[in-house]
């Protein structure tokens, strides 16, 4: 390549994505969807970040988020169903009920998303803790009523949110300001009333499943928003698994003139006159850009992609003390399938009652997508992802990796033995993944899902950064783990780029 040709490719883009998670495509492809000239790039050879999939002898396996609700309801609040409608995409889903099973040492009992039918399955362990759940789902269902009405796709992360919504959404507004105190408050604040240890403890480990935090820390919206999405909405898994919803936002981010690039390794953020002016590559290529956006965690952009003198002392000490979510011990598993005809796809297992629900190994994950869409495993076959929280510190590649794997895995076991007692005799594929293998793969800092911020301990990093030009997307942002949060930061960083007046044609489009 010519000198004359490498610089012609190197301004020919408004805006460059580091990363290419649920965050920066959705960032990345609304952008491209105002008309902006997009490049996302991205160091694996997979798109996705922790939302990809991968295949493994016939099985295709979702590394991360396995929980859906909304995709296939265009009524739904669900974020990324917005911007899927935005991009003109779709990623067709199988709706099911109920949504999963609780393990508990006392019993078994299944989730389901209609609220009647979930108390139901309670009161059958505590009546009294079913009455107060009626309570909450009162408060809960009544905070996601009140937000339901401004869009996120509405949203931005600039002083020209206050004319939108005075403009577009007063009514909504006015519906919101009796339910301010609990916009603010945790979900423990909301359930000071509520006696039933029983419940409580269910509570704290709905909050955990949501946000890698319990009740005391995690933020009402978030838990109003999953009880009301699904109880008013649908919940549902996409055929295909994690990796067909980032192929629809790749899909859509190209239709509109967008551009992904992978293997494209982003080494450093440059830096000139204190703007973000573009990035340099492993391979030494220089790419400009006016805008840059990290999909990587604060952490990584903010020791690895920035020089230490491009952020205010202060500022960066600051953002590196944030507290951060432990990392996973997971398991992916091929498993032969016969007489499994009335296994269900989510399961929850909480192996001692009298512990902590967030100690590593308590609390195990499972999901089995394969029982919706037969086509992520071979014919008469599963394919299981199981996982739980696992400190990254000790974790190092020694000659004791190998058997220290065998043993962390062994909570995941025990768990899935409890809903496929035979699993063992069934196991044609195993694979085992630790911190490591979560901080190598998906370039994560210590392999988090991101920080650990309490409700009552201080507000999220935003969007923005004290570098002119330079955004963040991602779990670094929003508070919670998981699909919406991500991509609702990708559209409040998108839409804080662009002028109202083409948002508005978006919301006109979709009659939000």
């Amino acid at each position: 390549m010519s000198q004359t040709t490498k610089q012609r490719d190197d301004t020919n883009f408004d805006v460059i994505v580091i990363g290419s998670g649920i965050g920066g495509l959705v960032a990345g492809a609304l952008l491209a969807r105002y008309g902006k000239r997009v490049l996302i790039c991205e160091s694996h050879t997979i798109p996705g970040g922790a939302a990809h999939s991968f295949s493994r002898q016939g099985f295709e396996f979702d590394s991360g988020p396995s929980f859906y609700c909304g995709l296939s309801d265009r009524h739904s609040l669900n974020p990324l169903r917005q911007v899927l409608d935005v991009l003109e995409e779709t990623v067709p889903a199988i709706a099911y009920d109920p949504m999963g099973h609780y393990h508990f040492p006392d019993g078994t009992f299944p989730v389901y998303g209609n609220a009647d039918r979930y108390r139901a399955a309670i009161a059958q362990f505590t009546p009294q803790g079913a009455a107060e759940l009626a309570r909450l789902e009162k408060r809960l269902l009544g905070l996601y009523e009140a937000l339901r009405g401004i869009p996120t796709l509405a949203l931005r992360a600039d002083l020209n949110l206050v004319p939108v919504l005075l403009s577009r959404y007063l009514p909504a507004l006015f519906k919101l300001l009796p339910q301010l105190g609990a916009v603010q408050s945790s979900v423990a604040d909301l359930m000071r009333d509520l006696h039933d240890p029983w419940l409580r403890r269910l509570i704290d480990l709905e909050c955990f499943l949501l946000s890698g935090l319990k009740a005391e820390g995690t933020i009402a919206p978030e838990v109003a928003f999953m009880f009301g999405e699904r109880t008013r909405s649908v919940i549902d898994y996409p055929i295909g698994g994690s990796g067909a919803i980032v192929q629809a936002l790749l899909r859509g981010l190209q239709k509109w003139g967008g551009t992904l690039r992978l293997g494209a390794h982003v080494e450093q953020i440059l830096v000139e006159a204190g703007k973000a002016v573009g990035v340099r590559l492993r391979n030494g290529e220089i790419v400009r850009a006016a805008i840059v956006i990290s999909n990587a965690t604060l952490w990584d952009t903010y020791s690895h992609l920035l020089k230490p003198d491009d952020l205010p002392a202060s500022y960066r000490q600051t953002a590196l003390e944030t507290p951060a979510v432990d990392s996973f011990m997971h398991l992916h598993l091929g498993i032969r399938s016969d007489g499994l005809e009335d296994l269900t796809g989510h399961h929850v297992v909480l192996h001692d009652a009298d512990q902590d629900v967030t100690i590593p190994g308590n609390t195990c994950m499972i999901s089995i997508p394969s029982v919706w869409d037969a086509s992520l495993a071979p014919s008469g076959h599963h394919a299981i992802h199981a996982y739980t929280l696992e400190p990254h510190a000790g974790w190092q590649k020694d000659s004791d990796y190998a058997e220290r794997k065998q043993e962390r895995a062994k909570p995941l076991f025990r768990a899935l033995e409890r809903v496929i007692p035979d699993l063992r005799s069934r196991i044609v594929l195993e694979l085992v993944g630790t911190p490591l293998t979560h901080a190598r793969y998906l370039r994560r800092h210590q392999g988090t899902y991101g920080p650990a911020i309490a409700a009552s301990q201080g507000m999220f990093p935003s969007i923005q950064t004290p570098i002119p030009g330079l955004y963040r997307v991602g779990d670094s942002t929003m508070p919670g783990i998981g699909v919406p949060a991500v991509a609702a930061s990708g559209i409040l960083c998108a839409n804080s780029l662009v002028k109202t007046e083409q948002t508005a044609v978006l919301l006109k489009r979709l009659s939000l």
